[in-house]
């Protein structure tokens, strides 16, 4: 059916070419379902089978690998912004209808419990008031659209989009939406703007159902992931049927820089996995190689569907341009936060042991800067930790000689983002835009 409403479609012959690449993607997405289907019967019985596994957030590489425990001063608080200020800048009408968990903001899904992050919570909660309607629309919508095509994927879409949270990214593209609606002075958001939010939220959930996989992940703020459900066929191909999902809706809006800007977003994600996997314990990578990876994780998604809400308010060239700049150094700056995080962080609130990132191999921010400081780390890394202590040591001099110049720089990121609002007329929105750059970097205290 979706294949024929597609052939029905008046297609601009221009962009003919680009959507029959977009049919090829829905004729692979009608296999999934089919395999899907055929999957059903055989992974039902192994589902329960793998639910009564044990929960664990270790990736697979480091299960054996020392905990260790950092020294208190590593806690210290450092606050960038006062919480005064936060809330001077948010959004003052609380609602009790807007639900969303403290790791909103957290790329790698962490969880905060301390009296702190609750009240912290409190204050995503208020960011989120002007786009609340908009938000509990969408998560209706993406039940009904990935649910509706097989009995597994009901359950999946409610495993997926029920838990509270893995909004942040549609929460920006609707508030950078009503933002520009108010530039450009129009009476509402349209259906694209809508579209658009659903489809990056697709996208994202699309990648962290992939993830999973990869990380042979059992639990996911504190969930148990498809892949631990169903198994990893079935997790593999609902993260294909989400993609493709996307994709189609990506052609229904008809917009070939939209499709331009997303595209690319894809083709990012697994450029920046293949990067971080060729690049393990290599201790000659440079900050524009860190900075690089981290666009295409966690930047550009985020970078490109900002850009594109602003594309359908049919704002000026170079708005659309600050709105990218916005969501690029928004996105590096908590990618920046939640790397010093992994250092900073107890076991308990990380769901892993703190400074796993540098365990495996993966040098963040912080250990670039380290690095430079001193020249023991590189011969630590380099032999991969071959003693037990090795690794404490190496995360020792991180905590002395990184985290600092770290926060500096997510700092940094946070004055660009802000700097990127500026032609932007004020409005609830608008604050909330800012003021998420302030919780993102409160995250470090």
């Amino acid at each position: 059916t979706t294949l024929n409403a597609c052939t029905r479609q008046s297609l601009d012959t221009t962009h003919t070419p680009l959507y029959c690449e977009m049919t090829t993607t829905l004729m692979h997405s009608v296999r999934w379902v089919g395999e899907l289907s055929t999957s059903t019967a055989s992974s039902s019985s192994s589902a329960r089978r793998s639910s009564l596994k044990s929960s664990s957030t270790y990736v697979s590489s480091a299960r054996t690998m020392t905990t260790t425990k950092l020294s208190p001063s590593t806690r210290r608080r450092k606050k960038f912004h006062s919480k005064e200020h936060l809330c001077s800048e948010a959004v003052k009408e609380p609602s009790s209808d807007v639900s969303a968990s403290f790791d909103e903001l957290d790329p790698e899904q962490h969880i905060f419990k301390s009296a702190d992050d609750e009240e912290q919570a409190c204050t995503i909660q208020e960011l989120m008031v002007p786009v609340a309607q908009d938000l509990d629309e969408m998560t209706a919508n993406l039940k009904n659209v990935i649910g509706r095509k097989n009995p597994l994927l009901i359950a999946a879409a409610d495993q997926i989009f029920g838990a509270g949270g893995k909004r942040l990214r549609p929460v920006l593209v609707l508030l950078v939406a009503r933002a520009t609606a108010a530039l450009m002075k129009l009476p509402d958001i349209n259906a694209k703007h809508r579209r658009i939010a659903e489809i990056t939220e697709m996208l994202h959930t699309a990648s962290l159902v992939h993830d999973d996989v990869l990380d042979e992940c059992d639990v996911r703020r504190g969930s148990t992931t498809i892949n631990c459900l169903y198994g990893t066929r079935v997790a593999v191909l609902a993260g294909d049927f989400l993609f493709a999902q996307s994709s189609w809706g990506l052609a229904q809006l008809e917009n070939l820089e939209v499709i331009k800007l997303i595209s690319q977003v894809i083709a990012d994600f697994a450029d920046g996995e293949i990067s971080q996997a060729t690049a393990l314990f290599n201790t000659n990578i440079t900050f524009e190689d860190y900075n690089i990876k981290s666009h295409q994780k966690t930047g550009s998604l985020i970078a490109a569907s900002c850009k594109s809400a602003a594309v359908f308010s049919d704002v000026p060239l170079d708005v659309k341009d600050d709105m990218y700049a916005y969501g690029k150094h928004l996105g590096l700056a908590f990618q920046i936060v939640d790397d010093i995080l992994d250092f900073t962080q107890t076991e308990e609130q990380l769901g892993k042991p703190p400074g796993q990132d540098l365990a495996t191999g993966n040098l963040t921010a912080p250990t670039l800067f380290a690095l430079q400081a001193d020249d023991r780390l590189k011969g630590l890394i380099e032999t991969r930790f071959k003693d037990p202590k090795d690794l404490e040591s190496a995360l020792k001099i991180v905590e002395e000689k990184g985290i600092e110049k770290a926060m500096t720089m997510a700092k940094q990121e946070g004055d660009k983002a802000r700097a990127a609002l500026s032609k932007l007329p004020d409005s609830p929105s608008k604050r909330s835009l800012d003021s998420m750059i302030t919780y993102v970097l409160m995250r470090i205290n």
